[in-house]
């Protein structure tokens, strides 16, 4: 196994592993380290069929089942990310960080795209959320370390994407805006423009001038980001703990399929 990295301080490119085959334990640990370590993996020339995904979800966690797709009976387990000419939105094209509105949002996703832009694009960006806390001010971190705010489904599933609720809605949840990583133990700034609606506690002034500064800070910061241009049979597997990504779409009319996994986390986000 070789790890490259991508930058300095996240995403690295995991080379001499076919995920089609069971990790062994030397092997998963070593994989789970790198984990830790760059937040995000690029495993290239994968060729797997759904179950050999899931299985390689299942040796780090539960897999999650997204809010949108609770009654799909055929691999409810599976996220299809499909993008073509006739598609009026794609799926994570803007800053998010997976399904916080869930009261255990996912520890990690697994993304297996199998067909890319015939000319070229569909790039996915991470933004290291470890480093957007560390750049912050220390009076900004101080006054960010005491607050929660409200994570809530319907903003991108019913304002975005326009679906129909469930019966009693999408989840909604609270989660400090300061937390820290459970296994590395260090602070990540977690609060999304895809699911956070307001801080709790704050005039909805303030809270927005507050969220709006954070999102600014995320997307204007090209120090945080590692970009991964994807090839067909590639899998990359991201801490949906201390990441937020944005999927570009600048390559209509042309498509882009994948299928994604998630892992459900042990634990809520905590300070």
């Amino acid at each position: 196994m070789e790890i490259v990295p991508i930058t300095p301080h996240i995403g690295a490119e995991v080379q001499g592993v076919d995920l089609s085959l069971p990790l062994g334990n030397e092997e998963f640990s070593a994989v789970h380290q790198a984990f830790l370590d760059w937040s995000v993996l690029v495993f290239r020339d994968q060729e797997l069929d759904r179950e050999q995904h899931k299985a390689f979800g299942r040796r780090f966690g539960k897999l999650h089942v997204h809010p949108m797709y609770k009654e799909r009976i055929d691999h409810p387990e599976i996220l299809r990310v499909k993008t073509t000419a006739n598609s009026t939105y794609t799926a994570g094209d803007g800053w998010h960080t997976d399904v916080t509105c869930d009261e255990f949002p996912p520890m990690g996703s697994m993304l297996y795209i199998t067909e890319t832009p015939e000319g070229g694009g569909g790039d996915t960006l991470f933004a290291d959320m470890y480093l957007a806390y560390e750049l912050l001010s220390d009076g900004i971190k101080k006054m960010l370390g005491g607050l929660v705010a409200v994570h809530d489904g319907a903003i991108p599933y019913v304002g975005s994407y326009k679906s129909t609720p469930p019966e009693g809605g999408y989840p909604r949840n609270e989660h400090p805006v300061i937390v820290t990583h459970p296994e590395t133990n260090r602070k990540v700034l977690f609060v999304n423009s895809g699911f956070t609606s307001h801080i709790k506690g704050l005039k909805p002034f303030e809270s927005r001038a507050i969220l709006d500064m954070l999102y600014r800070h995320i997307a204007s910061t090209p120090k945080l980001i590692a970009r991964v241009q994807w090839k067909p049979n590639t899998l990359t597997f991201w801490d949906n703990r201390c990441t937020q990504h944005h999927a570009v779409w600048d390559y209509y009319p042309h498509s882009r399929y994948g299928e994604r996994v998630s892992l459900i986390a042990d634990s809520r986000p905590a300070a």
